[in-house]
């Protein structure tokens, strides 16, 4: 049965679940058959001394049983980030990580802070103090020095939506059942701690295995949808040039496939927020690219910021999503659908409606009306490709791109660090079924490379190509070692251009420049002649089409890291705006007191 599906007839004439033998009717394998269930196959680990018992438990419940499997990380940070990455790689998918005690739950926090910024279920589980120190007075090692273990739950309590402190076994079926079902109806992170001495002993809760979960379903307030709907169709259907951008809840909302049913029925042209690139079909026949500013995708912020009348599904408007709060839009010509809310113009808004039921009742009641993609066609001019580069001239960041333009396909992911590669992966086209992530709202460099590891292990039909910067890989370049660890195949490449490029554009000084690293030379230490590891270092468009036709031929099989190296000054035009405008919002004078 699915997760929050109406049971089938199979499923109610289905026998009791099984009796678990004493060894397996343990809170540690409980939670492993739990995990699984929901889609965590597999757990990002760091050992630590107060969650070695769990991981033993963990691991005893092994995949092929209905259990998980554990993947190490090299630290708690990179773990986290992984679990958000195998979160992305799956509609509605889950992540776990399990750490130890406070120093390596406040090492993934970071992490935790993101997935909760992007609305990804991930499961944090920290193995904590034995339950007999609870109130003790003692004084724990990993701690900072005082007798009170709720610091690292304190943390925790604003990052996740639900933390669970298991330290007496009675309750620990309830907590750890609620721990889950919250991530999976708020689609947050969630915070669980074990007691180091209880995940190996039997208990009769855990004596049977875990009926499955029944979430029930949310439902929109009938007469608040009819209105909502009602209100929106007369608002639309009255323009004369309306649009559908797409936004980045669309994701939570489980809504995307609506908004094409009703970007199919209205024959409005479809933009995207840069956060929700890859949410959409790029192949859809009235795209017209990502509507993000002064930024834009050429001709889309025209055809949308000319509109007389604008829906946006699921958007976050943020400083760096509004590029600097420049956004040519007006409140009265907007449609704000969020996930569980309409808000119509100045208004009036209409809550306890889901977006995905609002989206596919709306596109039954819009009249036909392509005036603004008319428009968009009669604009619009191809872009030309860049001229090639002569021989021994130094590559260029374009070119770079047009070369990755021609690797995609329906079975690749892009991911996209922070940073100059955020811009030029936006002007990538995306063919059908490829898949894009990166981190927009919560934006820490270095990201990628942990979400690599973790989309890589969940999407194992997809090979993943990064884009990194080279002051991002030096944050988490270590689990490139974990990839080749698990055979990944991920084509990795480094741009370096010798420093925070996207620093640089919103403030410059010395600081935003790095030592330079022999990347490539680490890449082959952390091999150490284990596993399939291909690296190249390229200077000149010759180098780089030698370095791809080996990644695609003789290494497909092998993980790639190629290191382009750029000129520093060779930045996006769009870098460059976006930097000036969010510098400018950064740098306003406080408000008169």
């Amino acid at each position: 049965m699915d997760i929050g599906s109406i049971p089938s007839p199979a499923d109610a004439a289905a026998p009791p679940s099984a009796a678990a033998t004493p060894r397996e009717a343990t809170l540690g394998r409980h939670l492993a058959r739990r995990l699984a269930e929901v889609g965590a196959r597999e757990v990002f680990t760091v050992p630590g001394d107060f969650n070695l018992t769990l991981l033993d438990e963990l691991e005893a419940e092994q995949p092929s049983g209905g259990g998980v499997r554990l993947v190490g990380c090299c630290n708690e940070l990179n773990a986290a980030y992984a679990a958000d990455g195998y979160a992305r790689a799956r509609d509605g998918g889950v992540g776990a990580c399990a750490v130890t005690f406070t120093v390596g739950g406040l090492s993934a926090i970071n992490a935790v802070a993101g997935a909760f910024s992007e609305n990804l279920p991930v499961i944090c589980i920290v193995g904590g103090p034995n339950s007999n120190d609870y109130g003790s007075n003692r004084i724990l090692h990993h701690t900072i020095g005082i007798p009170d273990f709720t610091q690292e739950l304190r943390c925790f309590q604003n990052v996740t939506c639900y933390q669970a402190v298991v330290n007496n076994l009675e309750d620990a079926h309830e907590q750890i059942d609620t721990a889950i079902s919250t991530a999976l109806k708020e689609s947050k992170p969630v915070y669980i701690s074990i007691s180091c001495n209880l995940p190996s002993i039997p208990h009769p809760t855990f004596s049977r295995h875990p009926v499955p979960f029944f979430l029930s379903p949310r439902l929109s307030n009938q007469m608040n949808l009819e209105a909502a709907v009602e209100t929106a169709a007369a608002f639309l259907n009255k323009s004369v040039k309306p649009v559908l951008v797409g936004g980045p809840k669309m994701r939570v909302a489980k809504a995307c496939e609506a908004f094409v049913e009703l970007a199919d029925a209205c024959g409005y042209p479809v933009a995207v927020m840069p956060s929700a690139k890859g949410l959409v079909p790029e192949h859809h026949s009235r795209f017209i690219g990502t509507y993000w500013g002064a930024v834009s995708t050429p001709f889309c912020a025209e055809i949308v910021e000319s509109a007389d009348a604008y829906l946006f599904a699921g958007p976050i408007f943020n400083d760096y999503s509004s590029v600097g709060y420049s956004l040519l839009l007006k409140k009265e010509k907007a449609i704000i659908v969020q996930p569980d809310r309409v808000v119509i113009g100045n208004g009036p808004a209409f809550g306890c409606v889901l977006m995905k039921d609002f989206l596919h009742a709306l596109a039954t009641r819009l009249k036909k009306n392509t005036a603004a993609y008319d428009n968009y066609s009669r604009i619009f001019v191809p872009q030309g490709e860049p001229l090639s580069s002569e021989p021994g001239e130094p590559l260029r960041v374009n070119i770079l791109f047009k070369h990755i333009q021609k690797m995609l396909s329906g079975s690749s992911a892009v991911i996209a660090e922070t940073g100059d590669s955020w811009f030029n992966c936006q002007k990538l086209k995306l063919p059908e079924g490829c898949g894009y992530e990166f981190q927009m709202q919560y934006g820490s460099i270095g990201w990628s490379v942990g979400a690599t590891l973790g989309y890589a292990q969940a999407a194992k039909d997809k090979r993943v190509i990064s884009f990194i910067g080279d002051g991002s890989f030096q944050v988490t370049a270590q689990e490139v070692s974990t990839m080749l660890r698990w055979e990944q195949n991920n084509i990795i490449f480094l741009i370096n251009n010798g420093g925070y490029t996207i620093e640089v554009e919103i403030h410059d000084g010395p600081y935003n420049i790095i030592k330079n690293w022999n990347y490539t030379g680490v890449v082959e230490a952390f091999h150490n002649g284990e596993g399939k590891c291909y690296t190249a270092k390229v200077r000149t468009e010759e180098e780089l089409k030698k370095a791809i036709e080996a990644s695609l031929g003789p290494n497909k099989d092998s993980l790639c890291f190629i290191e382009v190296i750029v000129h520093k000054d060779d930045t996006s035009k769009e870098l460059l705006e976006w930097g000036s405008r969010v510098s400018a919002a950064n740098s306003r004078p406080p408000n008169p007191q």
